[in-house]
């Protein structure tokens, strides 16, 4: 494995356990006790702007070696999701909402995922990436993170909030 990869997968790594800590400190509580609605909103408002994977198809900002089937996947993919996001974001807290809440969420994270699996077996270098190395580096490990959150929210019973407050919160 060229070195460069190791810095990469080190880099992803250090940023969940990073978005992971800010999760846990900042963002869960302040939504847990929220209504579902409220609860999902800044969520779906954040991946509003995955509109910046197109990125990944601009020359210049990255490699021309950039792997094609890697490259329009994640851009085109990021795309749809940024678009799921806003008519989830404007029909909440309707039935409907929800309903397109959960195609957005579970589309956005399969997404992710399919974007790491496209980068293996594409034999995509760090480097080629360019300008756009902070997407899987920074953004991408907060966007799964969030996906994350939005499954749990989704999940919870309402209209209860989304979690009891916690005892430690006195």
């Amino acid at each position: 494995m060229p070195q460069q990869m190791i810095w990469f997968f080190v880099s992803i790594a250090f940023s969940f356990i990073a978005w992971g800590v800010v999760t846990a400190r900042y963002i869960w509580p302040g939504l847990r006790l929220r209504q579902r609605a409220e609860g999902l909103r800044p969520l779906l408002m954040l991946h509003s702007f995955r509109f910046i994977g197109l990125a990944l198809l601009i020359p210049g900002v990255v490699s021309p070696e950039l792997p094609p089937a890697f490259a329009h996947a994640a851009a085109y993919g990021d795309i749809i999701a940024a678009i799921l996001a806003l008519p989830s974001l404007l029909s909440l807290p309707s039935r409907t909402g929800t309903v397109v809440t959960w195609i957005f969420n579970t589309w956005g994270a399969a997404d992710l995922l399919n974007a790491f699996y496209q980068a293996a077996h594409s034999g995509l270098l760090a480097g080629q990436l360019g300008a756009a190395y902070f997407l899987p580096t920074l953004i991408v490990p907060l966007l799964l993170i969030t996906h994350g959150l939005g499954f749990r929210i989704l999940l919870q019973h309402q209209p209860e909030p989304a979690m009891q407050e916690s005892r430690h919160l006195a």
